[in-house]
């Protein structure tokens, strides 16, 4: 019989106590997660599911690093990280032991494995399923999708100098809930001067776009099962604002005109929280609110306590004559709430839009806003605030409107030359989007803009932003950020679109 040496009988003996472990790590090379973590959730997860014993003795890292091949440093970094969390018990002296006590319960393997499925409820919110309800995100570069914005290279030398001279953030604090000062005051001046806002800094808070001014807008002034009365058809990103923070929805019908406020005159349902409009480009039709109608409006809020929310989305964008003049600078009861963004006049990405309150409802929009996100991010209202201040923006806003009247133009051309057979485009004033009808040969807005997604083409139905109202057949077609090369391929697909649909 071979004789058996001292270091062969220590090596039978430390694979004795890995093997009474029951524990062997597969570390994997390459991974994203680094080693250490992949043996620290191994090691993790063997104590939760009973495989390393409460009280069992984990090896040593010197016998760890001969049985696992792995280094003595990550090991005792593993170990440690053990411990830190509650899995493991240092002894001096003694070694690592696996901690006492552990609940024999599923976890999360940290490795994109799912934990195993418990027997508790996995119910969500209300608002949550809702939320679900609404449907996927379209691709965003597709040709006709709206709200896109363009590439001007000056307007982007332009911001990244201005962010360069606020990127120093060492002395930066927790800020004002309304938002940087500097650029409250610039916003508000703008405003006086081309909306005929009638407002001060102090009125103005600052939000991450429209989306969130409405979220605002709605968790203070409407309390869940209260009426907000909208336009029908509706925004939908509005209406899905209102409906998932509890609001019960009224439509009001639309025609050539906007919002038909006559209607108003006879309405006699609950009593509502709010009314909101887009008056001076309703979304979808693109009509613009006369001015009697903007004052029957007005009267309505007055007589009957509510308050009125004006969307004022794409305003910069009048193609013929000035901009038309805010529903709110007509307001002398101080009944209106103005929205409005940056993200259409110069990026969606900065996140930057405002909300203007009437001077008593102050008090409580700064109230709720710590609680909801505490206070808007600095850097990009800084640079906005500059990019305003120093006189840049009408520049820009010239430059685009040029571009986008130029797209609109040609957009137009191709629709009257290829799709005349199946669509009525009137060319629109404002705005960055075509609404077209039927000529009388479709007549499921749903189904042309499926099978146009099938084409890699982007139109949105109006039909789904109805509220109640039965109104025609209708398709949105973005021309903002639209190259004439897209318009020139989404035009023919959108012709065998039609070719198709008529078989």
């Amino acid at each position: 019989m071979r004789a058996t040496s001292a270091p062969d009988n220590q090596a039978r003996s430390l694979r004795r106590e890995s093997a009474a472990a029951g524990f062997l790590p597969a570390i994997e090379a390459p991974s994203p997660v680094p080693a250490v973590r992949q043996l620290y959730l191994q090691l993790r997860n063997g104590i939760v599911a009973g495989r390393l014993q409460a009280g069992h003795r984990l090896p040593s890292t010197r016998t760890a690093s001969r049985e696992w091949s792995l280094s003595r440093g990550l090991i005792a970094e593993s170990y440690d990280m053990l411990i830190a969390e509650g899995y493991a018990v240092g002894r001096h002296g003694s070694g690592t032991y696996v901690a006492s006590g552990l609940p024999p319960i599923p976890i999360g393997t940290g490795d994109g494995r799912k934990a195993v499925p418990g027997g508790d409820s996995r119910a969500v919110s209300t608002a949550a399923r809702l939320a679900m309800h609404i449907g996927t995100a379209l691709p965003l570069q597709a040709p006709f999708t709206t709200g896109r914005v363009i590439h001007d290279i000056k307007t982007a030398s332009l911001l990244k100098r201005l962010t360069l001279r606020h990127l120093d953030y060492t002395r930066d604090g927790y800020r004002d809930p309304q938002g940087e000062e500097t650029l409250r005051e610039a916003i508000a001046a703008h405003l006086i001067a081309s909306r005929g806002v009638r407002c001060e800094p102090g009125q103005v808070f600052i939000t991450s776009g429209t989306q969130q001014a409405l979220d605002l807008t709605v968790r203070l002034l409407a309390s869940p099962g209260q009426t907000v009365l909208v336009e029908d058809p509706c925004y939908p990103p509005a209406r899905q604002a209102f409906a998932f923070n509890g609001a019960r929805l009224g439509g009001l019908p639309v025609d050539r005109d906007g919002l038909i406020t006559q209607t108003l005159e006879t309405y006699d349902g609950p009593q509502p929280a709010a009314v909101y409009v887009t008056p001076s480009h309703q979304y979808p039709s693109g009509s613009a609110l006369p001015l009697a109608r903007r004052l029957q409006l007005l009267s309505f809020a007055q007589q009957r306590g509510c308050w009125i929310i004006e969307d004022d989305y794409d305003s910069e964008f009048r193609y013929d004559g000035r901009p038309i003049t805010s529903l709110q600078g007509l307001d002398a009861t101080d009944r209106v709430i103005y929205l409005g963004t940056f993200s259409k006049a110069l990026l969606p990405g900065i996140r930057v839009g405002y909300l203007i309150v009437p001077g008593d409802l102050v008090a409580a929009f700064r109230a709720a806003r710590p609680i909801i996100d505490r206070f808007p991010a600095p850097l990009h209202q800084r640079v906005v605030a500059d990019f305003l201040n120093e006189g840049y923006f009408p520049a820009h806003l010239r430059r685009l409107r040029e571009r986008y009247r130029a797209s609109r133009d040609f957009l137009a051309r191709l629709l009257n030359e290829r799709l005349s057979e199946h669509l009525i485009a009137p060319l629109p004033e404002q705005g960055i989007h075509f609404t077209v009808c039927s000529t009388g040969t479709w007549t499921d807005d749903r189904a042309v803009a499926a099978a146009a997604l099938e084409e890699g083409v982007v139109v949105l139905p109006v039909s789904p932003m109805c509220v109640s109202a039965a109104i025609e057949p209708k398709l949105l077609l973005g021309f903002s950020g639209l190259t004439d090369e897209e318009a020139d391929i989404g035009t023919r697909r959108l012709s065998r679109v039609f070719a198709r649909l008529a078989l």
